[in-house]
């Protein structure tokens, strides 16, 4: 489940180091760039909950195969795509995948694990999911050195037969309660981050007001639908809410801050996509070594705490970076920034994730899971959607130093508030008490 999923994550953040060569290919320009990674996070923030909804249905297992297979075929029209326009398209339906596959692995992992092993289980895979997405610079940096851009679609290939082979050989088929998709509220959902990611990406005013009308739409439908894909009463509790709000605006930064730095780090320092790639590793080791650890932290001292030192310590990472310039030095400019990065971030993730499912009743863990996983999606979507633009990165000449130099410090900047207004929900609305781990959701 972690090696299928983490291809998935892998994938949302490999191809940014890729994106300056596909720039040089393809000319795509800085929209075409965009797309590049939206295309993918908008299929999969909009249809995650569908894939949800129907491993519930039809089998987890059985879904998971058909969304690594999925996904599988997709990378291989990512590699072999002639244009910016086939690219997208490709990358769309590599997030239709991964909407497939991402949630029912913990649902799986979670019927296995015994409830007093759940909470360091929880946090073994919120830490391995996210060494997966950090090692993507790394991973996409030496394989666009190496063999080209392209590379860092062919890999997945492999991986996915790995995947699918295990997968039917060890795996139990589980189901959940089984329920009606809605197909409406599903509809309403794609239809919102679509015209919402075109009119932010193109800075246009009228489609983003659509979105909007469509997702005020999207909320009366699912105040009123028996079957909602996202139950509002859910939001009835402080905590669910609270830890959503952070999980929005944490995503988004951590989202930001990767689109931008190793464009930076390429564009501005001069770095080669390996060494552009490296320059990440920290944030990557860092998570690997604490992520089980912090969870079994933030089990015994509430979420509060890591949720809001976590931020905090992140942000203050971020203004480290901003030292990134000109032939800026691993050593001086990158590391100290991008280790207090990590170690924010190793912090908060395990406790954000066990905050959410300790917050919603037992008989809706998956759903509650599914919400968050959506909400941190979505987040990382519109960031890279609306920082940019917001930032003066645009134009012709974007990748001039002298255009987007100024760009990532003013999103830096941006992302540096919204880690703070993480911390700042986190301490005054989700309370202190540590998950009882004989409560743990059983499918989340």
């Amino acid at each position: 489940m972690v090696l299928g999923t983490g291809m998935a994550f892998l994938d949302g953040s490999i191809v940014t180091l890729a994106l300056p060569a596909v720039d040089d290919d393809l000319q795509a320009g800085v929209a075409g760039l965009q797309w590049t990674v939206n295309a993918y996070t908008l299929a999969l923030a909009a249809l995650i909950l569908v894939g949800g909804s129907l491993g519930d249905r039809y089998g987890r297992r059985r879904m998971f195969v058909i969304g690594v297979v999925w996904f599988g075929t997709a990378s291989v029209l990512c590699a072999v795509a002639p244009t910016i326009e086939v690219l997208v398209a490709a990358r769309g339906l590599q997030g239709v995948g991964g909407a497939l596959l991402t949630p029912g692995s913990l649902a799986i992992i979670s019927a296995s694990i015994r409830p007093e092993d759940r909470g360091r289980a929880i946090g073994l895979w919120s830490g391995l999911a996210g060494v997966t997405t950090a090692l993507g610079p790394l991973v996409g940096g030496t394989l666009v050195d190496a063999v080209g851009w392209r590379s860092v679609f062919w890999i997945n290939v492999p991986l996915a037969v790995a995947v699918v082979w295990v997968t039917v050989r060890h795996v139990p088929e589980s189901r959940g309660a089984q329920t009606r998709l809605d197909v409406e509220g599903a509809a309403l959902t794609v239809g919102t981050l679509a015209f919402l990611t075109y009119g932010l990406v193109e800075q246009t005013w009228w489609p983003a007001l659509f979105g909007v009308v469509l997702l005020v739409a999207f909320v009366v439908h699912q105040a009123r639908s028996p079957h909602a894909l996202v139950p509002l009463s859910l939001f009835a509790d402080r905590v669910f809410t609270a830890a959503n709000i952070c999980t929005f605006a944490i995503y988004a930064a951590l989202s930001g801050t990767m689109f931008l730095l190793v464009l930076q780090l390429q564009y501005v320092a001069g770095y080669t996509p390996l060494e552009a790639g490296l320059a990440t590793l920290p944030l990557t080791v860092l998570m690997l070594l604490l992520s089980s650890r912090a969870g079994a932290l933030g089990q015994r001292l509430g979420p509060r705490i890591p949720m809001t030192v976590g931020p905090l310590v992140s942000a203050a990472g971020l203004l480290l970076l901003l030292r990134v310039g000109a032939d800026a030095s691993f050593w001086v400019d990158v590391l100290p920034g991008a280790t207090l990065l990590g170690l924010g971030i190793t912090l908060l993730v395990a406790p954000l994730t066990t905050a959410v499912l300790a917050a919603a009743p037992d008989e809706q863990a998956g759903i509650a899971s599914g919400i968050n996983n959506a909400v941190s999606r979505t987040a990382g979507l519109l960031a890279v959607a609306a920082i940019p633009p917001l930032a003066g990165i645009a134009g012709a000449d974007f990748a001039s130093p002298d255009v987007f130099g100024p760009g990532f410090r003013t999103g830096t900047l941006m992302c540096v508030g919204l880690l703070v207004v993480a911390a700042a929900c986190a301490a005054a609305l989700v309370h202190g008490r540590s998950a009882d781990p004989e409560q743990a959701p059983a499918t989340p």
